[in-house]
C-alpha cells in the first residue's frame, strides 16, 4: 500500500511498498518514486476527485489500472483515505497473467495445428505436402523453413519457404551430414538441442538465396512417418529474433509429427498409385487399329464408372509374318470389378504363353481351362476367339465360341447373320466341347464379338426390358458399310440410350471388318459370304 496526497507526495507506504518501490518514503514524489503508468493514473483520480460528487463515491467505483514494475505485473486499485488523500492497493497478478497468456499461445497453437492439418491432409501430393508444409512453418515458426526428405543417393529433394513467400522446391547434391542434427532426424532419432547448432555451420543449399539478413538460431527436428520417417524439418530465425525456446521446440515436434503422419500418407498414396498404374498397363484392354489390311476396332465400359477395369477384356495377337493368321480374343469373367479383373489378367498372360498353337483353338481352350481349374479362383469365363487372315478383298475368319454368345455378321446387303458356333464354359468343367465355323467376310463386311454386357443390359422406356439379341440384330443391320470404329460407336451409343443411367454389367465389343473396295457402292445384289463348320 502507497498513500499520496493530491499534488504527489507520498505520505505512507507500508514495509511491502517499500520493499517493491525504492524510495516510496513520506515526502517523496510519486513520479520519483513509482513507474510512469502508476505516476500517470494517480494524477487523473486526483483531477477526477476534485468533483465533489466524484469526492464521495464509494471506493469500488474508482478506476483501477495496472502494468508492470520491474519483472512484476501488478493491478492497483485507488481508495479515498478520510482526510482526501489516495490509497493505492498493488496487487501482484504476475502469476494470473502468465497462466492467461499461456491459455492464449496454446489456444492460437491448437487453432494452428488443426488448421495445418486440414491444409497437409487435403492432398496425397507429396510435393505439394512438402511445399505446404515449408510454407506454415515459416510462418508460423520460423522465418525460414525447410523440408528435406530421405536422401535418394546423392541427391536431396528440398522444399524452401521464407515466411508469407510461396514454397520453392529442388534436388541437391549434399549429404546429411553437412548440417548438425540432420543425419540423426532423417532417421527418425530424437532431435538436437538448438542451442547446440551453430548458425555458421550452415551449408549454402539450407538458406533461400532470397533471404536477406542472417541467420540467428536453427531448430532440426524429424518428420516421423508409418513406421519410416518422412523427413526432416529444419527451422531458421533471424539474428534480430528471440532464438528458439525450449517450450518452441516442442510445439515444432508437435506440428512436425503431424506433417510428417501427412507427408508419410502421401508418399504411400504415390507408392500405390505408381504400383497401379503399372499393374493397371497389363489389365486395360489395348489400343487397335488395322492390322494386315483388316480393320479391327473395339469398345469397353466398365460395369462401375469410376473403375477402368473389369471382368470383360478382349486381346489382338498378330501373326508371327503378315501371312498368317492374327488371333483376336474377347472374353466375359464371371464377376465385375478388380477380383475378375485379376482373373482377366491370368487369362491373357496364359493364352499369350499358348500363341505358338494359336491355330489349334480346342488345344488352347483345354490347356486354358486346365490353368483355370488348377489356380484358387473359383470364378469361370467365356470366350470367343477368331482367327483372322486377309485373303485379296477377303477376310478369313475361323470362330469359335466357348460357353460365349455367338458371332454376329452384318452383311453388304443389309442382312445379319448369326455364326454358329458354341461350346462349354472355361474354368467348370475337366474338359470342355467346342466347335469351330469359318466365315468370309466380303469387302464392306463387319463381325461383331460382344459380350453380353450389352443383350442383358436394362433400360428402355419403362427400365426394366432388356436390350436383347434382336435390337443389337437391328442395330448391326444399320452398319452397312460402316468403317469398324463407327460400328462399335453405334451399338455402344445405342446401349448407352437404352440403359440411361441405369446400372449394367461390363460391355465389351470388337469389330472385325473387311475395308471396302472401291466398286463396293456398285454392288447391290452382292452374293453373301459363305461360313462352314
Amino acid at each position: 500500500m502507497i498513500m499520496a496526497d493530491d499534488r504527489g507526495t507520498v505520505l505512507e507506504a507500508n514495509p511491502a511498498a517499500a520493499l517493491l518501490l525504492e524510495g516510496a518514503v513520506p515526502g517523496a514524489s510519486m513520479r520519483d518514486t513509482v513507474p510512469d503508468w502508476l505516476a500517470q493514473a494517480h494524477l487523473e483520480t486526483v483531477v477526477q476527485g476534485r468533483s465533489p460528487a466524484r469526492r464521495h463515491q464509494k471506493a469500488g467505483g474508482l478506476p483501477s489500472v495496472s502494468g508492470r514494475i520491474s519483472s512484476q505485473s501488478f493491478e492497483a486499485h485507488p481508495t479515498w483515505s478520510q482526510s482526501g488523500d489516495v490509497v493505492w492497493w498493488l496487487v501482484d497478478d504476475t502469476d494470473r497473467r502468465l497462466a492467461e497468456e499461456a491459455l492464449v499461445t496454446e489456444r492460437e497453437r491448437t487453432t494452428f495445428l488443426a488448421e495445418a492439418s486440414n491444409v497437409l491432409l487435403s492432398s496425397l501430393n507429396t510435393e505439394k505436402c512438402m511445399a505446404a508444409t515449408a510454407e506454415l512453418a515459416a510462418q508460423h515458426l520460423a522465418d525460414v523453413a525447410v523440408v528435406v526428405t530421405p536422401p535418394s543417393g546423392s541427391r536431396m529433394l528440398l522444399a524452401r519457404a521464407i515466411a508469407g513467400q510461396t514454397a520453392t522446391r529442388a534436388a541437391v547434391s549434399a549429404t546429411p551430414s553437412q548440417l548438425p542434427g540432420l543425419s540423426e532426424a532423417l532417421q527418425g532419432f530424437p532431435p538436437v538441442p538448438s542451442r547446440w547448432i551453430d548458425p555458421a555451420t550452415l551449408p549454402d543449399w539450407i538458406v533461400p538465396q532470397d533471404f536477406r539478413g542472417s541467420i540467428g538460431s536453427v531448430v532440426v527436428t524429424p518428420l516421423p512417418g508409418h513406421g519410416v520417417p518422412a523427413g526432416a524439418l529444419i527451422l531458421l530465425r533471424s539474428s534480430d529474433r528471440a532464438q528458439f525456446s525450449e517450450n518452441e521446440e516442442i510445439f515444432a515436434r508437435l506440428f512436425a509429427a503431424r506433417s510428417g503422419a501427412a507427408l508419410s500418407a502421401a508418399r504411400l498414396y504415390g507408392e500405390q498409385s505408381a504400383i497401379t498404374q503399372t499393374l493397371m498397363r497389363d489389365l486395360l484392354p489395348p489400343r487397335l487399329e488395322r492390322l494386315n489390311g483388316v480393320e479391327i476396332a473395339g469398345g469397353y465400359r466398365p460395369a462401375e464408372a469410376g473403375e477402368r477395369i473389369g471382368g470383360d477384356f478382349y486381346d489382338v495377337h498378330p501373326g508371327s509374318t503378315a501371312t498368317e493368321s492374327a488371333l483376336v480374343v474377347l472374353g466375359d469373367v464371371c464377376g465385375k470389378g478388380l477380383e475378375a479383373a485379376v482373373l482377366t489378367g491370368k487369362i491373357r498372360n496364359t493364352l499369350q504363353a499358348l500363341m505358338p498353337m494359336a491355330d489349334d483353338h480346342g488345344r488352347m481352350l483345354n490347356l486354358l481351362n486346365g490353368a483355370l481349374l488348377s489356380s484358387h479362383h473359383t470364378r469361370f469365363a467365356t470366350l470367343v476367339m477368331a482367327s483372322v487372315q486377309r485373303a485379296e478383298h477377303q477376310v478369313r475368319l475361323r470362330l469359335t465360341s466357348a460357353g460365349h454368345p455367338p458371332p454376329l455378321v452384318v452383311r453388304v446387303d443389309g442382312s445379319v447373320e448369326e455364326i454358329p458356333t458354341q461350346g462349354t464354359l472355361i474354368g467348370v468343367l475337366p474338359t470342355i466341347d467346342i466347335s469351330s465355323v469359318e466365315a468370309v467376310l466380303q469387302p464392306g463386311e463387319t463381325c461383331l464379338l460382344y459380350t453380353d454386357g450389352f443383350t442383358e443390359a436394362r433400360g428402355g422406356p419403362l427400365g426394366d426390358e432388356l436390350f436383347g439379341e434382336q435390337r443389337l440384330k437391328r442395330a448391326m443391320a444399320e452398319c452397312v458399310g460402316m468403317p469398324g470404329e463407327a460400328v462399335v460407336e453405334h451399338i455402344q451409343m445405342l446401349a448407352a440410350q437404352w440403359l440411361r443411367n441405369g446400372s449394367h454389367d461390363d460391355m465389351a465389343v470388337i469389330a472385325i471388318s473387311a475395308p471396302p473396295t472401291n466398286h463396293l457402292s456398285a454392288v447391290n445384289g452382292h452374293t453373301r459370304g459363305r461360313y462352314t463348320a
